[in-house]
């Protein structure tokens, strides 16, 4: 199932389910717990995150082509830091560049996975069990930030409002049972950035929940950004930042398109 979330004209938040032939109907209940189709027509004002995550971990330097044009060694564990739940955002809403970081804010298409139920120390084996589906995301980076302003750790350059943009909707992990095989693209402006397949990362999805669930519960609505592909802004030759007026794009394979126009804060 294909699930987003909205908000309709007066201001309420439904969740809707969307039909093959691109119809949409709103789902009652809990998406944790369960929901049920109706045969109403969702009233659509605009899209949401499909998901308001409780916490949010990501993995990096989980391509190879990307550790190499990065120039950092390819790692032997998993790279892990974390994004503030305040930097998500929605489809179409836009990615703000800060005042304080305007000039090297950078794009990375990531395939981002929900948890569905509480998971602590699950196996490889079991770890799938644990997935409520799988969105596309971008974590939008300031790299000035990241590598040298914020004192060498990545989280401050990744977490200012915004950087976490995710959707446009939320795939039932039914409909996705190798998440090790899709097509993930970067298009900002027209102009396709990065494109590679989630079967070139270093640890795939089930190896990372098994990492990050050991002695550790995942509460529902946990979202795993599982790392970007090489083609980023900064390894470019100039590099391409992210700048006024832009429009980026996230393409995952079976799940859909996000897209987040930039916009410069004075």
């Amino acid at each position: 199932m294909k699930i987003i979330r909205y908000r309709d004209p007066e201001g309420r938040i439904h969740c809707a389910a969307e039909q093959p032939g691109g119809e949409r109907l709103r789902l009652e209940g809990d998406i944790y717990g369960g929901l049920r189709p109706t045969q109403e027509p969702a009233r659509i004002r605009y899209l949401l995150a499909p998901v308001v995550p409780t916490t949010i971990w990501c993995i990096g330097k989980n391509f190879r082509a990307h550790a190499a044009e990065a120039g950092m060694d390819e790692p032997t564990v998993p790279v892990v830091f974390a994004k503030g739940v305040n930097s998500i955002q929605h489809p179409d809403a836009p990615i703000l560049l800060p005042a304080a970081a305007p000039n090297e804010v950078d794009y990375e298409c990531e395939l981002v996975v929900i948890i569905g139920r509480p998971c602590k120390d699950a196996t490889r084996d079991s770890a799938l069990e644990y997935v409520l589906g799988y969105t596309c995301g971008n974590d939008v980076s300031a790299r000035d930030w990241q590598l040298t302003t914020g004192g060498g750790q990545w989280c401050r350059g990744k977490t200012f409002d915004t950087f976490a943009p995710i959707g446009p909707c939320l795939v039932t992990k039914d409909e996705i049972p190798d998440p090790g095989a899709l097509r993930i693209q970067t298009v900002l402006n027209g102009q396709v950035m990065q494109d590679s397949s989630t079967r070139n990362m270093i640890f795939d999805v089930p190896t990372l929940i098994e990492f990050l669930s050991a002695g550790t519960t995942l509460a529902p609505g946990t979202a795993i950004f599982t790392g970007t592909p090489d083609g980023v802004g900064f390894a470019r030759k100039p590099p391409r930042y992210l700048k006024n007026g832009d429009r980026c794009s996230i393409v995952i394979e079976g799940i859909g398109t996000l897209t987040n126009p930039v916009i410069g804060v004075s």
